[in-house]
């Protein structure tokens, strides 16, 4: 889908390309995590271009856990 001289993608169309749920694009999209993106009424125009976002509902990295000497 061509608007504005660029290339953009549906939902549906990053879903697949991504891997992702419909539902977990659209609050990407909501939350403004992808650059680029419009929102034409009830639907959201994706850059072709755009990469997909880094998951950042990860808490932390484990750290090891280390026996003391007593």
């Amino acid at each position: 889908m061509r608007f504005i001289g660029m290339e953009y993608m549906k939902v549906k169309e990053a879903v697949e390309k991504w891997g992702l749920t419909d539902r977990r694009v659209r609050i990407l999209c909501e939350q403004e995590r992808i650059n680029g993106v419009i929102k034409k009424g009830r639907s959201y125009l994706i850059p072709a271009d755009a990469e997909k976002p880094i998951d950042g509902r990860k808490l932390r990295v484990k750290r090891p856990v280390y026996a003391m000497n007593l």
